[in-house]
């Protein structure tokens, strides 16, 4: 059913976790968008809320159920809204969503995510919730429409699912086996968005490293980044997350011989002990982790690790700790995404013994903290001096009003705050700036800004509904800090 623009609804997507559920909310946006719904404008009630839910961390039932309790005098005052809940928690809690909070309207999980409008059209017309969960994944998400946040960077699936049991992840039981698609449809994709004006990629997956196994290539991944090289107009290529267990050389060595993928790995570690790992069922050890960092430095000295550190799980002692500490030093990592480990029912380490206390866990996780605070700063002053190319984004500067500059992103991901010159480059524009300063988490560029114009600060442009400008003519150019909305009444559904 298409809507004429008289009558057309209003949605608004609230998304939670990771980037795979990011890169599910711009196809839910699309399939309403497609279906004839209108996106609420900023601080505007929306007549369709739908939340693409994580089930990940322990709060995440709580913080659900509080945001549908917000809504419901909202709901209960407005008969034409409806409430969604989509994701992993809904796989998880299925039912018992329209039993805890009955107002919602429809409940539909991660492998059915393309049924949305029409579960929300039979709510309407039934008058009653509709309750739709799939055990396998119905469509691949990437062949349905999508509206992009960004006009100049995009995620690509290349995989959705994930083969492994970590005892603390509910992962696999929500998002099911690794489905992979084939590199044509990959690298289809990529092409159509660069062709759109997109230029950087971010190749996802649950476990990257592991495409290819589904229709028996070990070494596609590897390929695949090869292959990204090939596409003119593509200046990045990132990939998000793969597993040490996984990773082989051949990905190292495309990662350094092909000129548009990043030097920049987000690997996850999770512990440096290998007793803890061993009850993760993390099916690698400290020594490994640290070869495939040396590997990587050996090929790509510049290279820019993160990773992600879980504190106090079950049974980690104080000399299993030191360990993760040690691994830290040792891996000089850019920035690590820190964890306190936190019961999750479903999976195994919830019923493991020995449980450690809140206070301990607490307790070890400022000191990692501090230890990596320390770590990233001194890593970020070796950057002073440097001279680096940033892709000028949209909203990650936060200061950038109040500081007069704008923000992006180096081609080690770093986050670069820079002055602005005479020319004022939009969100998907090129600039070449020298560091003067670093803190823990950012870079800062003062002196002279070299802007190149490109297609995809053309395409970001033309979102927002002003005429292309030549060089050098500053109409439709950003303001200082964070942009406005984008205009809703375009309806776009690409990038």
């Amino acid at each position: 059913m298409t809507l004429t623009q008289e009558s057309a609804r209003t949605y608004e997507v609230r998304t939670y976790g990771c980037q795979m559920n990011v890169h599910d909310s711009e196809r839910l946006s699309g399939l309403l968008e497609d279906a004839g719904y209108l996106p609420a404008a900023d601080g505007a009630d929306a007549d369709v809320v739908v939340f693409n839910t994580c089930a990940v961390r322990e709060n995440a039932d709580n913080r659900l159920y509080g945001n549908l309790g917000h809504l419901r005098p909202a709901k209960m005052s407005n008969p034409r809204m409806q409430i969604a809940v989509g994701g992993c928690l809904a796989q998880k809690d299925q039912g018992e969503i329209v039993r805890k909070a009955p107002w919602v309207d429809v409940v539909f999980g991660t492998h059915n995510i393309g049924s949305l409008p029409v579960l929300l059209e039979r709510a309407r017309i039934e008058g009653e919730a509709q309750v739709e969960l799939k055990e396998s994944l119905e469509v691949f998400p990437s062949t349905l429409p999508t509206k992009r946040e960004s006009a100049y960077a995009a995620w690509v699936a290349i995989s959705v699912g994930c083969n492994n049991t970590c005892t603390f992840c509910i992962v696999p039981s929500l998002r099911g086996k690794e489905k992979d698609r084939r590199p044509g449809e990959v690298l289809a994709e990529v092409e159509t968005l660069v062709g759109q004006g997109v230029l950087e990629v971010t190749l996802l997956g649950q476990n990257v490293n592991t495409y290819g196994v589904e229709f028996g290539d070990r070494l596609a991944f590897g390929k695949l980044l090869r292959a990204c090289g090939s596409v003119e107009g593509l200046e990045r290529v990132r990939f998000t997350s793969p597993h040490p267990a996984a990773f082989t050389d051949d990905v190292i060595a495309a990662m350094a011989e092909t000129p548009n993928v990043m030097h920049q790995l987000h690997m996850p570690l999770q512990s440096g002990s290998d007793r803890v790992l061993k009850a993760m069922r993390r099916s690698y050890r400290a020594e490994r982790y640290l070869g495939i960092i040396e590997r990587v430095r050996a090929a790509m000295p510049d290279a820019a690790i993160s990773t992600d550190i879980i504190v106090g799980f079950p049974g980690e002692t104080e000399e299993d700790f030191q360990e993760t500490l040690e691994v830290v030093r040792r891996s000089r990592f850019a920035n690590a995404f820190t964890f306190q480990y936190s019961i999750r029912q479903g999976t195994p380490a919830a019923t493991m013994a020995d449980q450690v206390p809140k206070k301990v866990v607490q307790e070890r996780y400022e000191r990692l903290v501090a230890l990596q605070e320390e770590i990233s700063w001194e890593e970020n002053k070796k950057q002073v001096g440097r001279t680096l190319e940033v892709l000028v984004a949209e909203g990650e500067g936060r200061k950038d009003d109040a500081t007069r500059r704008l923000s992006g992103r180096a081609a080690d991901n770093r986050l670069v705050h820079f002055a602005v010159g005479d020319e004022i480059p939009r969100p998907g524009d090129m600039v070449t700036v020298a560091v003067t300063y670093a803190a823990p988490h950012h870079l800062v560029a003062d002196g002279p800004v070299r802007v190149r114009r490109t297609r995809a600060g053309d395409a970001w442009e033309s979102r927002q509904g002003a005429p292309a400008a030549a060089p050098g003519v500053l109409l439709g150019m950003p303001t200082i800090g964070r942009p406005a909305p984008l205009p809703t009444a375009d309806g776009c559904s690409a990038h």
